[in-house]
């Protein structure tokens, strides 16, 4: 990834979203846009205009933490934009090589035997492995049960951005599309911010970009965020809606990869959903492996 650009774009994007009125400021009339100007920015971060622009520009290299974290106020930047800037600056330092632990490709990444029989332990909802690419590395078989049109089709390399994106059959899977395609595009930019010299990443968003307009366009907003816990609805082919909450955990022996769990209320519409889901699968397997070109 270009940093200079990304860092030009974000913080662009982000001035441009903060009105004078929610930054205390009045808003005038002569206003050619409804964003602050950079000379707003520069007064409440404290800075001169002129090292506001070059910041801008995408000039972070050797901003110290306090100008960082001055911008970052004056933009009214969340938790996810704050640590996106930071990355973005961690990267302009040539910093993120030394600060962000080294390990292995996850392209050739296999989960260890401990971490699959934790995840195979969690029965009562889908548990899954992935990275900020949005690759399914590991997941137990109600996970494998749950994401079926994923793993379906070929095309998609079991990777969740590309079945969002390129795969008609996410549009049924998800009945709040839209939002699903947000949150995947804020997960990848982040993932951009945290490590912007991954090859696959790029090559993930350049097949992405050309092949979507959705995705493109979502892209260049820029928009980055924290994707830990929540609630999302489902529709699956085999047992229909499900509405699952879910916790993201990042995993401390695995930097850069997230165990997810979902789960279902209680006696709920959806519990019975995934226990009807867990039957479906284990008969489909029982079919797959009493077949004649299973047994030949």
């Amino acid at each position: 990834m270009d940093n200079q650009r990304e860092v030009r774009e974000f913080l662009t994007s982000r001035r441009a979203k903060i009105t004078p009125e929610r930054a205390g400021l009045p808003a005038g009339t002569r206003r050619r846009v409804p964003g602050l100007r950079r000379s707003e920015v520069a007064a409440l971060a404290d800075v001169s205009v002129e090292y506001y622009a070059k910041l801008e520009r995408g000039n972070l290299s050797g901003v110290s933490p306090a100008v960082l974290e001055a911008v970052a106020r004056a933009l009214r930047l969340d938790d996810a934009e704050r640590a996106h800037l930071l990355h973005l600056a961690q990267a302009a330092d040539g910093s993120d090589a030394l600060t962000r632990p080294r390990r292995a490709s996850t392209r050739q990444w296999r989960a260890h035997r401990s971490l699959q029989w934790t995840l195979d332990a969690v029965t009562g909802g889908p548990a899954f492995v992935r990275n900020g690419r949005m690759d399914l590395l590991a997941a137990n078989q109600l996970a494998r049960a749950f994401y079926a049109d994923v793993y379906a089709n070929p095309l998609n390399q079991a990777n969740l951005a590309r079945f969002n994106f390129l795969d008609p059959a996410s549009r049924r899977f998800y009945p709040d599309w839209d939002q699903a395609a947000d949150v995947a595009v804020s997960i990848l930019r982040t993932e951009a911010g945290r490590n912007p010299h991954d090859k696959d990443l790029h090559d993930l968003v350049g097949e992405l970009s050309t092949r979507s307009d959705a995705f493109r366009t979502r892209w260049g907003a820029h928009d980055v965020r924290h994707h830990g816990t929540g609630t999302k609805r489902f529709h699956h082919a085999a047992v229909g809606e499900l509405t699952l909450a879910y916790e993201g955990l990042e995993m401390a022996a695995e930097p850069g990869l997230t165990l997810t769990v979902y789960a279902a209320e209680p006696a709920s519409p959806s519990e019975e959903g995934l226990r009807l889901l867990a039957s479906w699968h284990a008969t489909a397997q029982g079919a797959d492996a009493s077949s004649p070109q299973a047994s030949g």
